[in-house]
């Protein structure tokens, strides 16, 4: 049996490539995570990079200046909105951990009623299966009161954490400051000490990956902002008009997280809730509700055609499979990490992915 070494020698090398570049992928994930304040800074700098540059263009002031003054507006809107979220969450965790038992077992009382209302009779169900379903609706009830109380605690730690989170708020602040106005500087160091063909790919990779992964979380982070700003000041609205809203900051973040998610959308969390909120006789809020996501259907579907120029091509069952994925290894976060993961892949494995994964390690040319 004669062996073709060089196919194999071929093969070998493509595979340790992926391998290494997944490898690489995945200690970059780690580094951010670890070094997220100097992350978020560098996030914020791209965003506000625009309002320098008009700044600069309009009052011919220099880059210093200009970032200095961007720098102060950000950071007393940063701080501001982060003390009343603070504030107004250890509140609301507090008061809904409080009652939480009392919601379960209104909850618990409403299941069961529904179950002794439902004709089991009719689809002749026995008397041991309808124990079952009691049961088990009972054990789903406690699985979500205790993932509930598992994360008002950990709002609540917050409160004993603020030391840790005021150094990395200054952290991100000050990293924010010096990337801000020394930006030019930074760039000229890395490119300084970095060899030049590292200085291409880099640049190179890093623009294709800022034009697709930038662009679909800015695009996304405006609209998940707006969804949150909407629903937050309407449910303060009618939790002043006297609705039954007793969280809502809680619940605007609750929409919040959910409208980030791939496929799911905010219609996940407000149509279960205003029907819910209808079957408990309070039909007044359930329409409320559902006004609510009306309106921020329309808002979104205005702005989306306008912020999402174009779709990163990546089917919704591969978003769905990073998102299980993502869950499996790094819990709910990994829900919003996962596809995110999916894009930087897409985008690192271009090539491969074009002419086909396989097709390009395993195919004799």
């Amino acid at each position: 049996m004669i062996v073709n070494i060089p196919y194999w020698t071929r093969v070998f090398k493509n595979i340790i490539y992926v391998v290494l570049l997944i490898i690489g992928l995945y200690l970059a994930l780690k580094l951010s995570i670890f070094y997220m304040p100097f992350l978020v800074a560098f996030i914020i700098s791209l965003i506000v990079e625009p309002l320098i540059k008009l700044i600069m263009r309009k009052t011919n002031l220099t880059r210093r200046t200009s970032s200095i003054i961007i720098f102060i507006l950000v950071s007393a809107i940063i701080l501001g909105i982060l003390a009343w979220i603070i504030v107004t969450l250890f509140s609301e965790s507090s008061s809904l951990l409080q009652g939480l038992n009392d919601y379960v077992d209104k909850a618990s009382v409403q299941i069961q009623g529904f179950i002794e209302q439902f004709h089991f009779d009719k689809i002749k169900l026995s008397d041991e299966i309808l124990t079952i379903v009691q049961e088990s609706s009972g054990d789903v009830l406690q699985t979500i009161s205790n993932w509930l109380r598992n994360a008002l605690n950990g709002l609540m730690n917050i409160v004993t954490k603020i030391p840790e989170i005021a150094i990395c708020v200054g952290i991100t602040i000050l990293a924010l400051y010096f990337i801000c106005v020394d930006k030019i500087y930074i760039l000229d160091q890395i490119e300084y000490h970095l060899p030049k063909t590292w200085v291409k790919k880099l640049s190179r990779h890093l623009k294709d990956l800022i034009q697709t992964l930038g662009g679909y979380l800015k695009a996304e982070a405006t609209l998940i902002l707006v969804s949150f700003v909407i629903s937050l000041i309407g449910l303060y609205v009618l939790s002043f008009l006297k609705f039954n809203i007793p969280y809502p900051l809680l619940m605007a973040l609750f929409i919040g997280f959910v409208d980030a998610l791939p496929i799911l959308g905010s219609g996940t969390v407000m149509i279960p809730w205003a029907i819910i909120s209808g079957l408990n006789g309070d039909l007044s809020l359930g329409i409320a509700i559902v006004t609510l996501f009306i309106i921020m259907s329309i808002v979104r579907q205005f702005l989306e055609p306008k912020l999402v120029s174009k779709n990163i091509g990546v089917h919704p069952i591969f978003t769905l499979i990073a998102m299980y994925t993502g869950f499996k290894i790094t819990g709910v976060i990994g829900l919003l990490l996962g596809p995110i993961a999916l894009i930087i892949i897409k985008n690192i494995f271009a090539n491969l992915i074009d002419q086909g994964v396989f097709k390009t390690i395993f195919d004799k040319k």
